[in-house]
Parts: C-alpha cells; structure tokens; sequence
C-alpha cells in the first residue's frame, strides 16, 4: 500500500527539478511536462495555494502610492472566497465555460479575484480602458461578452461613462462595478439602463456561496482568457489563451525562481496585459508567494516614483517586474533606506538600452533579470539567469518551449536555418496560443492562426538567432526592417551604434519615405538629463559607428520621449508616421497653398493627408506624392 505522504512527496520533487542555470534545461525536459503534476486550470491553481498556505498573506493592494501605509489584505483562503463569490454570480447570470466576461479597470483590490472569477465560471476578456468606445465595442463584440466587469465612476470616471454608453447601445446584459481599494463605506447609486441588470459586484456576491463553484470547473484545454494584442490604433486582435498555458507559463516562471516562499513581489502593470497576470499573479502562487500591487495608475503615479525604495524597504519586497522605462526613472531616485531584500528586477517588453541596465544596476545594486515573451506565446518565452548575465541575449528558451529560427520563402514555406543563423524566430510548445478569435459557433469561439501557426509552431515576427544551449538573441522585427533601394536594413543594429553614445538613453529607426530609393533610415533618440549632444553629432556619431554606409540614419531627431504602448512597448508606427509627415514637409516646400501636412496611423498603416487651399495646383501636390510609396489623401480647403 502507498503512502499517501510518499506521493505528495514525490509529486513536489518532481514539480520542482532543479532549474538554476543554463545547464539544467535538458535535464528537466528529460521530464514529460505532463508528469510534473501542474495544476489542470488557473482555478486549481489558487485551489492549491489556498489549502497549503490558507493563512499566508497572497495580496498587499496599495489604494495609491501616497497611502502605501495603508493597504488591504487578502490571505489565499480569503482570495479563494472572493473567487467562488464571484463566479457564483457569473454563473448566475448565465456565464457558461465558453462564454467572455469582460472587464475593463485599472488595477484594484476587486479586479483581482474579479479575473481568476471569471476565468472560472468563463472567459476572461481583460479590455485596456484606453482604447476608444468604437474599439471597445468592437471587442466585446468579437469576444461575445455580454457581461461587463467595469470600473465605477470612482475609480475610473470615464471608463464608467463609456460603459454607460455601451450598454446604451445594447451590447450588454449586465454591469459589474469595481469600485476602489478601501472605498469609502457609502457608495455612489448606480443610474439604471433600460434592459441592463447593473449592481456594485462585491455586493451583488454577497450571498453566493464561498465555499465552492457551483458550476463545473475548467479543464486544461479549455480557453482561460482572450488578450487584445497590437498597439494603439486599429481594432487589436483577440488572443485566446487556454488554462494549460497560463498554468505552464506560470511554472516556468516560479520553477527558474530563486525566491523561497516568503518572498515578496511588486506589481504594477495592468492587468489587461498578460506580464501582470501570469508573472505577478499566477507565478507566486506556485509558491505561495506575498504580492504587492501598486495603485491603479500602476507605474504611471508619478507618486510612486518619489516613494518606490520605501515601499521597497517597508514591505521587504523582493523583486519586480517593468519595463525599461521604469528602471531608467528609477535610477534617478534617490535610495536613502535599506533595499537589500531586493534579489533581482525583471524587464521585457521593449530592448534593454545598455545605458539604462548599467545605470539601474550601478544605483541599486540590483541585477537586471531580461525576458523574452509575447501575447500568442501565453507570456515569457526565455529568461535570463541574475548570477550569469549573457548582456547580448535575452535570455535561455524556457523548458518545454522548443524554439527554432527559419526562412521564410515567398510561397510561405519554411526552412529551418542551422544554430547561430539569423532569421524568424518560431516556438512551440504547451503556452502557444489556440489562435484569434474569428467568430463564435455552437462550441464557442472559433480561432485561427491567422497565419501565425504551422503545424504547430508560432511565427513570432521577431528575427534572431539561437545559439547552442537555447539562448536568444534578438536582431529587431522582421517587418520593421527597413528596405532601401532592395537592400535590408535591420534598424536594431543602428540603435545599438547610437545607444552606445554616452549621452543616448534611447533610441528608435524606422524608414522614412524615399522617392529615390523606396524608404531610407531615420533615428529617433532621447537624450540623458545632462546631455550637451546635437542632432548633428549623432548623425556623424552613426555614420562612424554603423557598419554599413546605406545603413547610416539620414538623420537623427531628439525628441523628449520615445512613443510607447499602454504597457511600455516602443511604438514605431508612431515614429514612422513622424517620419513621413517630415519628408512631405521638405517634398512640397515649394508648392503654394498647402495649408497643412498630416500623418497618421489608421488600421496599422501611414495614411498622409494634405490639405490644400482652394487657389492650390492640385495636380502638382498629387503628382509628386505618387512618387512615393505611400498612402495618401489630398482635401481642399474652404
């Protein structure tokens, strides 16, 4: 008869090989994953946590940077119940396995239990309240979502106008509202919508159930959540994440933890972007690790920044996960009390500038830990090891997340280049994604590559090249490249020629419209505070320092900031738009009667319009803009 201790035993020996440097990677795949004893759904997941540790704190929740002394609390049994609280009204409400819950917030005590509760009793929809109400709506359309978990006019004023107004509109059958960590006792009343049941969330579950879901729990090949991809303009698409690779990912990340359970992790990012949910949330379960999360501004409370390496020091915090941007602010602020508990940061989401790592490690002491990830891969990727830094690389591929790099033909095959060629990198595995969402059918939501998956294998659009132990090294996005006259220019290896100038925080290049040769470089940069460089140094900076003389940016503009994503990411679409609106400034000069040059970014391409004054030669401007390659408009103005 076997001991039933003996079996646990062996399950956690088996969850846990020892994963501490690049070494142990084909150790650990010599493994079936399947027999490891991962949890089957994020729901299991927590269940776990909450039985071994039901009185460990899970969640420090701060209701702003300026009150990081005053947080509310939830151990893992009282998350559990918020849970089953809140999925037991979902499925009240007629929320099934296939069916979306959206939820639009910024970070909040509620948003939390919120999303696992959804994940739970459906699908979560987590939707960037940024985005506009068209966007929005068109997603929750896609998704299917008919119930909305929204941010009240407390927290979130004009979230809870457009809610408002989408429900209006017939898209919603239910709203419910979030309102702040630690609000006050008394709430605001809730104005009704004609067909639309609306009611504050915590008090609509409170009298369901907290001991258990009532409906049947989800399995591992069972959609978990639908992340929006993409940047800032046109409808992103919808990324259908199934439980397995949240969970998978999950693991990967606390199995390459060299924190014990007691450790403690900052939060900041939101949770609509998956660095939140699995690394900040999902991760530290495995361990059953404490979590602190920032205020709902998350790290754009400038607050916060004043305040960081106290909160560090008080709550003993021992990493963090941002992206570059934060850490180059972060050097800037002062350390006057203890941080020692702080082992290591993580980063991603955008190039690591040299500039930015030495200086984040100089002021702190702290190892810059670089990861690899993306939406349609669940999160990360490849992860970097504090104690063996690989400064070129970002990071060893994860266990279980094969990679490899191809050619792609015009005919789309692919062939597989050998290890240290550069070309498209691809994964497989357990945390690919089951696709996009393109409709909804009798089973649910019907998904699809989209282009992006070949017998398995994601095309991750970035170029690279592997070497030998699985170590990544990035060489920019393939279509970012930028082709002059039918030669291929990488951009990233020009941003690493004006980033090693001292006074470079950062640095972007995009193709800016050419007549002559189709497109041709041009640099963006942002400078340090106390930077004495011009333009014009720069530009003679990178054409010493870039090796190819077509690769030389034609010029190089200073800008106070780089364009950036919601979470962080560089925006180039933005800098390319730039770019032309410059080149149709210097193209039609000479022309009399334009009134103005714009460009901008519509369903992911440059789209120029000129506006011309009645008495203008029309077919002189339209002649010369279709020298280039561009889309344009001309609009004559009264």
């Amino acid at each position: 008869m076997t001991d039933s201790s003996t079996v646990t035993v062996a399950t956690e020996d088996l969850l846990w090989p020892r994963y501490a440097g690049p070494e142990d990677l084909a150790v650990i795949e010599s493994v079936p994953l399947a027999a490891r004893g991962l949890p089957r759904s994020t729901y299991e997941l927590l269940a776990r946590a909450a039985v071994r540790w039901p009185e460990r704190n899970a969640l420090t929740v701060l209701p702003e940077a300026a009150r990081w002394r005053e947080p509310l609390q939830r151990t893992y049994a009282e998350l559990l119940t918020d849970v089953h609280r809140y999925a037991n009204l979902l499925h009240e409400l007629g929320v099934r396995r296939a069916d979306a819950v959206a939820l639009i917030a910024p970070n909040c005590a509620e948003l939390i239990p919120a999303t696992l509760a959804a994940q739970l009793a459906g699908v979560a929809a987590p939707i960037n309240g940024g985005l506009s109400r068209d966007h929005i709506a068109e997603l929750l359309s896609r998704s299917g979502a008919r119930v909305l978990i929204v941010a009240g006019a407390e927290l979130a004023p004009e979230t809870w106008a457009s809610a408002r107004e989408l429900a209006a509109r017939g898209l919603l059958d239910a709203i419910l509202v979030l309102r702040p960590t630690l609000a006050p006792e008394s709430a605001p009343e809730l104005l009704s919508v004609d067909g639309v049941r609306i009611g504050y969330l915590d008090s609509l579950a409170g009298e369901q159930d907290s001991s258990y879901f009532v409906g049947v729990p989800p399995s591992g090949s069972d959609l978990a959540a639908l992340f929006h991809t993409g940047g800032t303009t046109g409808v992103p698409k919808l990324a259908a994440h199934r439980h397995i690779g949240e969970v998978s990912n999950a693991w990967m990340l606390a199995a390459n933890s060299l924190l014990e359970g007691d450790a403690v992790i900052f939060a900041a990012l939101p949770l609509f972007h998956v660095n939140a949910l699995i690394v900040t949330l999902l991760a530290p379960m495995f361990r059953g690790q404490s979590v602190v999360w920032a205020g709902p501004l998350g790290y754009r409370d400038l607050a916060l920044y004043a305040e960081y390496w106290n909160i560090v020091a008080h709550y003993r915090i021992a990493a963090m996960s941002a992206v570059p941007t934060v850490y180059s602010v972060l050097t800037q602020c002062p350390i006057t009390v203890d941080i020692s508990s702080l082992r290591f940061a993580m980063v991603g989401a955008s190039p690591l500038p040299l500039a930015v790592r030495e200086g984040f490690q100089k002021h702190t002491g702290v190892t810059l830990v670089e990861g690899y990830g993306l939406t349609e891969a669940t999160c990360t990727t490849a992860r970097s090891f504090p104690d063996l830094p690989r400064p070129d690389a970002v990071g060893q591929r994860m266990p279980y997340q094969p990679v490899a790099v191809v050619r792609i033909a015009e005919d789309g095959a692919w062939e597989q280049l050998p290890t240290g060629e550069t070309g498209v990198l691809v994964i497989s595995g357990p945390t690919v994604f089951a696709g996009y969402v393109t409709g909804r059918g009798d089973r649910g939501h019907i998904t699809s590559g989209l282009g992006t998956l070949v017998d398995g294998w994601l095309d991750t659009g970035d170029l690279a090249h592997v070497d030998e132990v699985g170590f990544i090294y990035l060489h920019g996005r393939a279509k970012d490249l930028i082709i002059r006259g039918g030669h291929n220019i990488d951009p990233a290896t020009i941003e690493d020629a004006l980033l090693a100038h001292p006074q470079v925080s950062a640095a972007g290049v995009v193709g800016r419209p050419d007549i002559h040769a189709g497109e041709v470089p041009v640099a963006y940069v942002t400078l340090t505070a106390d930077a004495t460089v011009s333009e014009i140094d720069l530009v003679a900076w990178a054409g010493e320092y870039v090796h190819e003389r077509a690769a030389a940016p034609k010029t190089v503009t200073i800008l106070d900031a780089l364009p950036i994503t919601d979470v962080g990411k560089p925006y180039k679409l933005g800098l390319r738009a730039d770019a032309t609106r410059r080149e149709l400034l210097d193209a039609l000069s000479g022309i009399a009667g334009i009134n103005d040059i714009a460009a901008v970014v519509e369903d992911g391409a440059i789209v120029a319009t000129v506006g011309l004054a009645s008495s203008a030669d029309r077919r002189e401007v339209e002649t010369m803009l279709g020298r280039y390659a561009i889309t344009w408009k001309v609009e004559v103005q009264q």
